[in-house]
């Protein structure tokens, strides 16, 4: 037995003594065999002992050329060997091109990290992990260093020649985060896809939209509207109102593209095809000082601005429109996407069609003659361009391109007096963009953009009403161009601080033309500006503060405006966090609505430039201050605001009185609070939102001087419930509930006088009386499936009103000799019972 059991012991020994010799055997020290080579080959390694200490290798194959010897050793070390001539090898670092790999896994549960950032420092190298956690990259700089980080874990930095892929893909573990300013960034805030973001802005990424109440995708403008503070009290997304300002009063950026135009079919749908728009961060106070215009909100809409060298794409339809999107690589370094929507309301008729045209035109030319021989044609379609290019590791160079339009012909005909009446209306809509802009990364610390953009935004419809013989046009064209340097340096981790430049020229142009009786008037002006802005943004453990100023100047005024802005964020614990914005802005555009030149009932809207006396520049100032409270997936937030925004005129704000065409400079003051819960479960999503305001106009001409805002919505109340029967089949039902706009009656027993030749209403005091409350319910679902592992699919369907409630969302009045009193009522409605589905496929 026990000879036996010696025998096995020894074979044991020498079986593991052989399998150890044999593996030892396998790599040897680089130094070694570089001795060994240079007497084989009659040459001479020059090179840095540090460069190769540590260095292991499997020893070559004999006989081998000097030339393959030189290719073996490059591939399989993280060296670069160059030959100075026949004699004479260099070995070093210097230019090495090497290709990583790796496995991320979290540290505490050993599950893999699924889309994992993947990020080259001091490069556009990046990509994201994949369902196993795994992730590859070519063509990387071996002395780099690579940084890899996921939401609420710490961000590790690994050594490029650690990952060296001939050595197998390493297994990297990253620990969750404890104690870093990323708890105060809410992961998942309402829905999946939206965030708070550090500096308290909102962003929506719509690669991750989950699911809203009646959305049947993640249309950008409507997606922004469920925040507390932002309403459109006409149903529209042309129409936001942020904090109690007026639609024109939204900055609304596109790749950094300033745009005025944002609503496809008179603002009921987003213009942007949300399937190429990366991310959109929502701003209401505390704006960086890189920014400028927008005195109510920022919102900036960004494309993917990394190279994937992968073809993908998508694509899609609804009751309204059809879209596509595509990425397509051109080269490692080159790479092209391109996006295209279009309706089909010119050949089909949907219901959701129907309900939206009747929506739109209701109470105007169009709805009034609907029954009469008419023919109306309209649609719409938008399509975006960018070209990527990585010029190397430091220097990238992108351009964008963007064009939406609407257009809309109707045609008419009826008789009166057993003649034939023709009666033709056109409008088209359009504003195109471009941009190209220059990123450089001149050392680890200090970063530049250099980016130029125009914007072309025009309006152009005509009227043709053959009874009369009379034709009138109007025109409306916003041009502007904009060059922006804009430089950041980091004197730390925590400390970074950027700087910029930017000049700028904006000119507008307003016609309207008669031919009976014969009018025209013609309306330019042209407006140049510079500014210099510069910023400091600190963020360590519990403490991110911005503090920034712009300086403006006018170059016809020959003014300058200083523009302080300061955001601090500051966690007291776990739980609770603090927070204190403040910004002074400016604008110099804004919207003119024209009671009298009005014949559509849409156009009316015209931008006009500031000229620093009948139209001066929009002022604000803002503050706000709110508290925070996060644990167990319960988020608690309030905050209160004030604002006051100097320079307006009656003539952009809408409101129906006698004096509503006089030139009046005022302005409005709103003040409240605004306040969010949302509970998270593992199956269900569920929030509550409430925002009480007051907001009161100041205008000198009026009496009384203060009266209520158009836009003074005191209560405005929303609430959803999010569940999710599995992975992939999700419902969502929200209903909101907020007071009625204020709006102007006639003088009771005196309701109409006369203004020359003219009969008119003669109005009461300005927005005494108020609507009734807006109460809409809305649904949707939502179903993913798989054609295969690279196809995905995805069905939407959303219901508007399901209690098909008839919301008045505004009221005006007309003279009717017919009517009682000689006037006539005017209700504008909502949208009724509503239906919509989408089809997605991406790969």
């Amino acid at each position: 037995m026990i000879n036996k059991l010696s025998f096995f012991f020894i074979s044991f020994i020498l079986i593991t003594s052989i399998t150890f010799g044999q593996n030892s055997s396998d790599k040897i020290a680089l130094s070694s065999l570089l001795l060994n080579l240079e007497k084989t080959y009659d040459i001479k390694f020059s090179y840095s002992d540090n460069d190769i200490k540590n260095v292991t290798i499997t020893p070559p194959k004999k006989g081998l050329s000097l030339q393959d010897l030189l290719s073996y050793l490059n591939t399989n070390t993280t060296l670069q060997f160059n030959t100075l001539d026949n004699r004479y090898v260099t070995i070093s670092y210097l230019n090495k091109l090497i290709s990583i790999c790796g496995s991320v896994f979290n540290a505490t549960n050993l599950e893999p990290l699924v889309l994992a950032s993947v990020r080259i420092n001091n490069s556009k190298i990046g990509t994201v992990t994949n369902e196993k956690g795994d992730f590859y990259l070519q063509n990387v700089p071996v002395n780099a260093k690579v940084s890899i980080s996921f939401i609420s874990n710490k961000t590790k930095e690994i050594l490029v020649k650690e990952l060296f892929s001939s050595g197998g893909c390493k297994t990297i573990y990253i620990e969750e985060e404890v104690e870093e300013l990323s708890e105060v960034r809410i992961a998942q805030f309402l829905t999946s896809g939206l965030q708070k973001n550090v500096d308290g802005s909102t962003v929506l990424n719509t690669e991750k939209f989950g699911i809203l109440p009646g959305l049947i995708e993640p249309d950008i403008l409507k997606t922004i509207k469920i925040l507390p503070g932002i309403e459109s009290v006409n149903e529209s997304i042309s129409n936001i109102n942020v904090r109690g300002g007026t639609n024109d009063q939204n900055l609304m950026l596109w790749d950094g593209i300033k745009m005025y135009h944002s609503g496809h079919f008179f603002g009921l749908i987003s213009a942007y095809n949300p399937y190429l728009t990366k991310k959109v961060a929502v701003t209401k106070n505390g704006t960086s000082s890189a920014f400028s215009d927008g005195v109510s909100s920022t919102i900036n809409m960004q494309t993917s601005n990394r190279i994937t060298n992968k073809f993908s794409g998508g694509g899609g339809f609804n009751f309204l429109s059809a879209d596509a999107f595509l990425r397509v690589p051109i080269k490692d370094n080159i790479e092209f996407h391109v996006s295209g929507r279009r309706s089909f309301t010119d050949y089909l008729n949907t219901p959701t069609y129907n309900n939206y045209f009747a929506r739109s035109f209701q109470n105007n030319s169009v709805a009034s003659n609907s029954e009469n021989d008419a023919d109306s044609n309209f649609y719409f379609y938008d399509y975006s361009f960018k070209f990527l290019y990585d010029v190397n590791f430091n220097h990238a160079i992108r351009a964008n391109f963007i064009h939406i339009k609407n257009s809309f012909e109707f045609k008419e005909e009826y008789t009166s007096n057993n003649n034939t009446i023709e009666e033709n209306s056109n409008l088209i809509q359009e504003n195109l963009g471009a941009k190209i802009n220059w990123e450089a990364d001149w050392s680890s610390k200090f970063s530049t953009n250099l980016s130029a953009f125009f914007s072309d935004y025009r309006i152009n419809s005509s009227d043709y009403n053959k009874e009369t013989e009379q034709f009138q046009t109007q025109f409306n064209n916003v041009l502007e161009t904009e060059i922006k340097l804009h430089s950041k340096y980091e004197f730390s981790d925590v400390f970074h601080f950027t700087n910029g430049l930017v000049f700028n020229e904006i000119g507008i142009r307003n016609t309207t033309t008669v031919n009976a009786p014969s009018f025209s008037k013609t309306l330019k002006e042209v407006l140049l500006k510079s500014a210099f802005y510069s910023e400091i943004e600190y963020q360590k453990n519990k403490t991110y503060a911005r503090f920034g100023f712009r300086v403006s100047h006018f170059n016809k005024f020959n003014k300058f405006i200083l523009e302080p802005r300061v955001n601090i964020r500051q966690k007291i614990n776990s739980e609770f966090s603090l927070k204190l914005e403040g910004e002074f802005k400016n604008q110099t555009t804004a919207q003119k609505i024209d009671f009298e030149d009005n014949f559509l009932g849409i156009e009316k809207r015209r931008w006009i430039l500031s000229d620093n006396d009948k139209t001066p520049i929009i002022k604000s100032k803002q503050a706000s201050f709110g508290v925070a409270y996060s644990k167990n997936k319960l988020i608690l937030d309030i905050t209160g605001f004030y604002k006051k925004v100097s320079g307006i005129t009656a003539a952009n704000q809408g409101f129906y009185n006698n004096t509503q065409t006089f030139n009046s400079i005022g302005n409005y003051e709103t003040k409240g609070v605004e306040f969010l819960v949302n509970k998270q479960a593992k199956n269900i999503s569920t929030w509550l939102s409430y925002t009480y305001s007051k907001n009161d106009y100041e205008f000198d001409i009026f009496n009384p001087q203060t009266f209520s805002n158009s836009l003074d919505i005191t209560h405005s109340l929303s609430a959803a419930f999010n569940y999710s029967f599995t992975k992939n089949f999700k419902i969502s039902l929200g209903n909101v509930l907020r007071s009625g706009k204020p709006f102007t009656k006639p003088i009771k027993g005196n309701e109409t006088i006369q203004n020359g030749n003219n009969t008119i209403v003669n109005y009461d005091n300005p927005n005494k009386e108020r609507l009734d409350n807006f109460f809409r319910v809305d649904v949707s679902g939502s179903y993913k499936f798989k054609f295969s592992e690279a196809i995905k699919s995805t069905i939407r369907i959303g219901f508007t009103n399901i209690t098909d409630r008839k919301n008045i969302i505004d009221s005006y009045y007309i003279v009717d000799e017919t009517a009682e009193n000689n006037v006539r009522r005017i209700d504008n409605y909502s949208l009724p019972f509503t239906p919509n589905l989408s089809f997605r496929v991406n790969f």
